[in-house]
């Protein structure tokens, strides 16, 4: 088992420049990638040598601020720089829209089946930047929500000479089936050939509306898609990319059917939804009510799952406030609700920490967000995710004081914790300064044997202290001390002869 070694200090401090040691600088070399890779029975990403990988990231566009100059390269080295300093802050994964329909400009096709020449060369520019940082790209071919409400403009429709009459019928309709295959056959053999493509999300957001109110057109689209896909690949580079399809989350509890096709379905990889709920998550007014959200979301999404695939969030965020209100969150506020999210997720059994939508203005995160990834990276080599076949244990796992709210996954030989205060909430929304109080977590299921619990201060960054316990097979018991909130990775303790 990979370990990461543990200082009297716990962990380095904040960087004060932008790559701390051991990362990549801003003149670094090239990275060798290898294709991102899902071993049966595992819940968690590694490459095709075996080594964990985590998607640590958020969504971006090719329209915002921080990619925008790579449009008819205006300025190459600006991206480079911006991506060289995201990997420096442990961000290995962005996802993007292979085109973003929010205006009338950066369509891949115009008219439908014609690629544009300025798009694609931006994508050239970029898989090579991506290759060169070390950073990939989850990947989905279409921005359903824009195409969708700003249909009249969009290629594909009939009166624009596509092939679609309407977007009730994108996942029924065989003409625009065939031009959804164009573009994918265009995009994976165009850049399927890159390790920096981490997999695909055949299609954004998947909703009944698109199958004219219909949740069964989901299988059938998966199905022919999905293997369509695999297949091609699999005959042009002897193997193929991850898949999946995501959802917008409310839509499995409007729509419970939809639940066997995202997180069941025998053609995808792993499971993806995005958690926005009203209005903990799309309009919060503290930061601890969304990540109870995000802790309750992802148990039954893990819980779905029953083969032991990947889950994870790759979409959330204030979208209500931002869009309808016109609202950007404060900085302070924002950073810690983010920060909140990102440990709720990993913890309750996700893969990685999510995938924030910024939904600011600017539309970007703010550098309390990038350093709170930056810490989740530093927790990440304390466990063991080659062989950790976690389960939800967030209700299993007891702890005597009522205003600690528990977040946790287990196996028999690790456990994630995170443990956040409930109160007190400041004036705010952000969680009061409390006085440190001494609790204890007990963690059941845990193999006979000495097991430490290593504390890890998720704002800092840094591994605070580390304790050893016994289990008796039943259970192992923690004693801990907590102010706002405190993660721990629980393991087989190390003893030298």
């Amino acid at each position: 088992m990979h370990r990461q070694p543990l200082s009297s200090s716990g962990a380095e401090p904040w960087p004060s420049g932008d790559a701390p040691e051991g990362r990549i600088d801003a003149e670094g070399p090239p990275l060798p990638l290898s294709w991102i890779a899902q071993r049966p029975g595992i819940p968690y990403f590694c490459d095709e040598n075996g080594t964990s990988w985590t998607p640590i990231g958020a969504n971006d566009a090719i329209t915002w601020p921080e990619l925008a100059s790579l449009f008819r390269r205006r300025d190459i080295a600006q991206v480079e720089r911006h991506l060289r300093w995201l990997a420096s802050h442990g961000v290995t994964c962005i996802r993007l829209m292979l085109e973003y329909c929010h205006g009338e400009h950066r369509y891949i096709e115009k008219p439908a089946g014609r690629f544009a020449p300025n798009m694609v060369r931006l994508w050239d520019d970029l898989f090579e930047l991506l290759e060169k940082t070390g950073i990939r790209v989850l990947l989905t071919p279409y921005d359903t929500f824009f195409m969708f409400t700003r249909w009249r403009h969009h290629p594909y429709n009939q009166q624009n000479g596509g092939p679609s009459e309407s977007p009730r019928t994108w996942l029924t309709c065989s003409a625009t089936r065939e031009a959804i295959r164009n573009r994918l056959a265009f995009a994976s053999d165009r850049w399927g050939h890159s390790p920096a493509l981490f997999a695909w999300d055949i299609w954004n957001e998947m909703h009944p509306a698109h199958g004219d109110d219909d949740p069964s057109t989901f299988d059938p689209f998966i199905e022919d898609l999905g293997g369509w896909l695999r297949q091609r690949e699999e005959r042009r580079y002897g193997r193929a990319h991850l898949q999946t399809v995501s959802i917008f989350g409310p839509e499995l509890i409007n729509h419970p059917a939809t639940c066997e096709p995202i997180f069941r379905h025998r053609s995808l990889d792993f499971a993806s939804t995005h958690l926005y709920e009203y209005p903990t998550i799309d309009d919060p007014s503290d930061t601890v009510a969304p990540a109870l959200s995000v802790g309750r979301l992802m148990r039954s999404a893990v819980e779905e799952t029953r083969d032991f695939r990947p889950v994870l969030d790759t979409e959330h965020g204030p979208i209500h406030r931002f869009k309808d209100r016109h609202h950007t969150l404060p900085d302070s506020f924002d950073d810690e609700y983010f920060r909140h999210m990102q440990w709720a997720h990993l913890a309750s059994g996700g893969a990685g920490g999510g995938m924030r939508w910024p939904n600011r203005h600017p539309h970007v995160l703010t550098q309390g967000m990038r350093r709170a990834q930056l810490a989740l990276s530093r927790f990440l080599p304390l466990i063991d995710w080659t062989m950790f076949r976690r389960r939800n244990v967030s209700i299993e796992v007891t702890c005597p004081d009522p205003n600690v709210a528990v977040f946790a996954c287990a196996d028999r030989s690790q456990a994630v914790l995170w443990l956040l205060s409930t109160g007190p909430i400041a004036a705010d929304g952000t969680l009061a300064p409390p006085v440190p109080r001494r609790t204890e977590v007990t963690v059941p299921g845990l193999s006979a044997g000495s097991y430490e619990a290593i504390c890890f201060d998720t704002a800092a960054g840094v591994v605070t202290r580390t304790s050893e316990t016994l289990s008796d097979g039943r259970s192992a018991k923690f004693d801990i001390v907590l102010q706002k909130d405190l993660a721990l990775a629980i393991r087989p303790a190390m003893h030298t002869v």
